[in-house]
């Protein structure tokens, strides 16, 4: 295609398109130009407003009014909306409006051409059944009906779409709130002037989801907001219509729905409804509750309206306040004074009755406790008492004050019915018309008559079985002039099943026995208090002067009064201090419930970011859907020229033509089309010439079957006489054998009566025995139970004393057991501090010793050091196996030889001077023994042990210290302080001495002497003192 023939969706400007769907329209070519103005409104390059996309619209809007193309309509109303939602709202509310008025132009002038049209299509968006299409094709000749009916229905189905097109592109958009309530009040009146119940119930339904969707995502951009007092306005209004047309067009079910609907809107609504709403609404619920025969709930909504029309309705008349109070009062007394309740029902079934009856105690107006039923608010004894209370039967009519009387206060059961059948047929004829303040159009009071009859009916048996029990059921059927006793008789069936009554029926007997077997009954103790108070008004009227006891009884009375003040005061702070604590927790309970509402809240942002996200994701998949789309009309124009290339036989196209596949396969199809018209035409041929066969038989037909006929009326009138004949013999021989034996059974009517009366008198006797037995045994019962009840009124106190004991008891255990738990603990923390004590006095003790020690070690390394040298000559050492004479201790030996006497508490860690200067091979003996009784593992050198309890180690060798234990005793010395143990057992043979022993320093036994000689002694007796113990073991 060349850059000059361009397609209808690439002007460069909208005024082109415009110009070019005007040449199109001129030459007849509509369907192209809409859609050149179609391409141009869903362009994406004319995404801003301008004027004259407007004039587009205009003229977009009247091709798809007249080719009656509803979805392109639609189409091209949104797209305009996503231009001008944001610039120029105004104009979109004017090309919807100028839409609707030429579409319901068009119906109208349509329907204006057809006489009489009546609109008998069940369902306008269904297309034409194959019926219709059949009947259509083979009758000869139309007629004018069926031709009205082709030209007008189209039309009404277009403007039936149109509403809905308009509430579909409006249902979100808050500027045009006002517009899409006209729009929906219009599509009520279209359905209400042609009777399209089908057409309504859609409607609703739509209203409906726009409202739930409204509700349900209530982020979107904007969206109307309820809690907008103007808006909300606009929401009942609509609703309230809708409630109007559904109960004119008698759709109860969908009226009641719509009662729902508002009911659901008020909740949400911060500001209360306008009066005359809701006087409208009250108004409407009677028809409901009069149709559905819920003669409670019809009784309180005309309670309501009542109350709201008086307090508000100032321009009512007196003659329209009485007709209201009449109908408020005949409604209440039309209750029937018990509930029908199943007596099988379920828990289940239970809590919906709970739950059906607080939602309509909530459509009434009135706020139930859920935890309440809502029956025993709204009751029928409720109603009248609350009537009775605030006057409402005074401003009713004579007629009905009498109805009132009778059914509600009189007790006359002999005359109840025949005072009120006149009563009742004076109603029947009250059918007045209301002014035009009035809610309500027309009174009519004969609606009452059948439930008051019936409630008259209940009370009369109520009243006979107070007097009677046993009544014939000829008389019960005589006080009931207007009804007969089978209609008597399911009222009793009903009543008797609910529990309101206790009637038994005996049919053989002709009977009726009221009442049953109790123990007391409580219509003889309405007797009696009734008597009494008789009794008291007529004492007043003879002595209207008061005495002088009554005076005393009622000075007692104020004086009681006055004693029991404060008891009262006390209650009735106990009673605020309830109160207060109710408030405290319903504010707990609000601040709960805001604080879930605010966690609903985060929910639904939460589910709202996740939607917007599902949102862009589908516009991604839309985005590519579309391409794709492209891609495929690409790929089938392409296909398009080849089968044009091949079909076409080298047919050209026109100017601006756009090459179309589907057209090319249309082409196809009409060729087809028209094979298959020629076809038809001949099957018409042949099916006339089939219906002239069947009329010239049916015409040589008749004159047979009008003589068969003829001949058929004669035998049946022969049969019919013989048949008569027959009868009268049977029933005179019947006769005569009835009458013989009436005047055989006649003889015996005495011995009957005599039989029957002997019968009736030992029954009595038997009557009167058995009742006397029962008497007796109720009061041995009534003994019996009071005996139980003093046994365990005895019992129950036993077993609170004891439980009293116990507890108490219970009480001392816990509290010498709490006081032993405190005594252990302040023994343990005793004990603690002693042993801290006794720790801390141990580390002084050996901090003092160690402190000792080192003083002494410190002394003697000096006096080791001032010392002469110890001479080494003729020291070797010398086996005791090899050694003669007796045992000398070193000290002596030393002294025999003149030297130096070694001192006990020397240096006996480390070897002196006088052990290392020794002979060789004495030194060598000592080091091989000593290398015997070493533990192993030394690794050369001199053992050093470390000494417990100070935790380093000396500096100075002491393997002679450190060796096996001495033989002399049972360790080493100061073993749990300071020697190690030895490895392996100990070796047989005599005992050698090592060390310190062998040196002559100190003793290798224990239990030595300690040596006084040489200036060390006295230290040597405080090295010896135990040490404390360290862990340290003898081994």
């Amino acid at each position: 295609m060349s850059r000059f023939n361009r397609g209808p969706g690439n002007f460069l400007k909208p005024e082109n398109a415009l110009k070019r769907a005007e040449e199109l329209i001129s030459v007849g070519q509509k369907n192209s130009a809409l859609q050149t103005l179609h391409d141009v409104i869903t362009s994406k390059r004319y995404r801003t407003w301008q004027k004259v996309l407007e004039q587009i619209m205009f003229k977009y809007v009247d091709l798809c009014i007249e080719l009656k193309k509803g979805r392109y309509a639609k189409d091209g109303l949104i797209h305009y909306r996503n231009v001008c939602q944001q610039v120029n709202v105004q104009s979109l509310e004017e090309v919807i409006k100028y839409f609707m008025k030429t579409a319901t132009d068009k119906a109208e002038e349509a329907q204006s051409k057809a006489q009489a049209v009546t609109l008998d299509v069940e369902d306008l968006e269904a297309d034409a059944t194959p019926e219709d299409l059949m009947l259509s094709y083979v009758s000869g000749e139309k007629g004018k009906d069926r031709v009205d009916r082709e030209h007008v229905t189209p039309w009404f189905k277009f403007l039936w779409e149109t509403y809905r097109t308009v509430l579909d592109i409006l249902r979100n958009n808050a500027r045009l709130e006002a517009l899409y309530a006209m729009t929906a009040a219009r599509a009520f009146q279209f359905c209400l002037t042609y009777k399209r119940t089908t057409e309504f119930r859609r409607l609703c339904d739509i209203l409906r989801n726009h409202l739930a969707n409204l509700n349900k995502y209530r982020d979107q951009r904007d969206r109307p907001d309820l809690s907008n007092p103007e808006s909300m306005q606009l929401y009942l209004e609509t609703r309230f219509e809708q409630l109007k047309v559904a109960c004119d067009l008698e759709l109860w079910q969908e009226a009641f729905r719509s009662v729902e609907d508002i009911q659901g809107l008020l909740s949400q609504s911060k500001k209360a409804p306008k009066p005359q709403m809701m006087a409208t609404y009250y108004a409407k619920l009677t028809r409901i509750f009069t149709v559905s025969d819920s003669y409670l709930y019809n009784g309180y909504a005309w309670y309501k309206l009542f109350n709201l029309s008086k307090a508000y309705n100032k321009g009512l008349s007196q003659s329209d306040v009485q007709l209201m109070a009449t109908s408020v009062l005949l409604a209440a007394l039309s209750i029937l004074p018990y509930e029908h309740k199943d007596k099988d029902r379920t828990e289940a079934d239970s809590e919906l009755e709970k739950e059906r009856s607080v939602r309509m105690a909530t459509i009434l107006g009135f706020s139930v406790d859920t935890k309440r039923n809502a029956r025993s608010i709204l009751s029928r004894t409720a109603l009248v008492s609350d009537l009775s209370s605030k006057g409402v039967v005074n401003l009713v009519s004579d007629e009905a004050r009498q109805i009132y009387s009778l059914l509600e206060a009189d007790f006359t059961p002999l005359e109840l019915c025949q005072r009120l059948a006149p009563l009742l047929k004076q109603l029947e004829s009250v059918t007045e018309t209301m002014s035009g303040a009035s809610p309500i159009d027309e009174v009519s009071l004969q609606q009452y008559s059948k439930s008051l009859q019936r409630v008259a009916v209940l009370r009369l048996l109520q009243q006979l079985s107070h007097v009677y029990s046993v009544m014939k059921i000829p008389a019960l059927a005589d006080l009931v002039p207007f009804m007969g006793f089978g209609e008597v008789e399911q009222i009793i069936v009903d009543a008797v099943k609910h529990d309101f009554l206790q009637v038994r029926i005996d049919h053989r007997n002709g009977t009726v026995h009221f009442g049953g077997q109790q123990l007391e009954s409580d219509r003889i103790r309405d007797h009696i208090s009734a008597l009494a108070r008789r009794l008291t008004k007529a004492l007043h009227m003879v002595e209207p002067e008061v005495s002088k006891e009554v005076e005393a009884r009622r000075l007692k009375a104020i004086e009681h009064a006055i004693q029991t003040s404060g008891q009262a005061n006390k209650r009735a702070l106990a009673r605020k201090l309830l109160i207060e604590k109710r408030k405290e927790e319903q504010e707990r309970l609000l601040l709960e419930q805001e604080r879930e509402q605010e966690e609903q809240r985060m929910i639904q942002l939460r589910i709202s970011e996740e939607a917007e996200e599902k949102r862009r994701k589908a516009d991604m998949i839309k985005r590519e859907e579309d391409r794709l789309k492209r891609e495929i009309e690409e790929r089938e124009l392409k296909e398009a020229e080849e089968l044009l290339a091949k079909k076409g036989k080298g047919k050209k196209l026109k100017e601006g033509e756009k090459l179309d596949k589907n057209a090319i396969m249309q082409e196809a199809l009409e060729e087809e089309n028209k094979a298959r018209i020629e076809q038809a035409k001949k099957m018409d041929l042949l099916i006339k010439r089939m219906d002239h066969t069947e009329r010239a038989r049916r015409e040589n037909e008749a004159p047979l079957l009008q003589e068969a006929y003829a001949q058929k009326v004669k035998d049946d009138e022969l049969d019919f006489a013989e048949q008569q004949k027959q009868g009268a013999i049977q029933h005179k021989e019947q006769w005569e054998h009835d009458s013989a034996e009436k005047q055989r059974l006649t003889k015996m009517q005495q011995d009957h009566s005599q039989f029957q009366q002997q019968i009736m008198s030992r029954r009595q006797g038997e009557f009167e025995e058995l009742q006397h037995a029962r008497e007796e045994e109720i009061a041995e019962r009534k003994a019996m139970k009071r005996a139980e009840r003093d046994i365990a009124r005895k019992k129950e106190y036993v077993r609170r004393v004891r439980l009293q004991i116990e507890e108490k008891r219970a009480e001392i255990e816990q509290q010498e057991m709490q006081a032993e738990i405190e005594r252990m603990e302040r023994e343990k923390e005793l004990e603690k501090a002693r042993e801290a004590e006794r720790q801390k006095k141990l580390d002084e003790a050996a901090a003092k010793q160690r402190a000792r020690e080192k003083e002494i070690e410190e002394r003697e390394r000096k006096e080791r050091e001032e010392a002469p040298a110890r001479p080494s000559a003729g020291n070797a050492f010398v086996p005791p196996s090899k050694r003669g004479g007796s045992f000398a201790p070193p000290a002596a030996r030393a002294r025999d030889e003149g030297a130096e006497a070694p001192r006990g508490d020397g240096d006996r860690w480390s070897r002196g001077a006088p052990a290392a200067a020794a002979a060789p091979a004495a030194a060598a003996d000592r080091g091989a023994d000593r290398s015997e009784d070493r533990p192993s593992g030394g690794g050369g050198g001199a053992w050093r042990p470390t000494r417990r309890g100070t935790g380093d180690a000396p500096a100075r060798d002491a393997p002679a210290r450190d060796a096996a234990p001495s033989s002399w005793g049972g360790g080493p010395r100061g073993a749990g302080r300071d020697a190690a143990p030895r490895d392996g057992p100990p070796r047989d043979g005599p005992p050698r001495r090592f060390g310190a022993a062998a040196r002559g320093d100190a003793p290798a036994d224990r239990d030595a002497p300690p040596r006084r000689d040489g200036p060390a002694a006295p230290f040597r007796r405080e090295r010896e003192a135990p040490p404390p113990a360290r862990g340290g073991s003898r081994w």
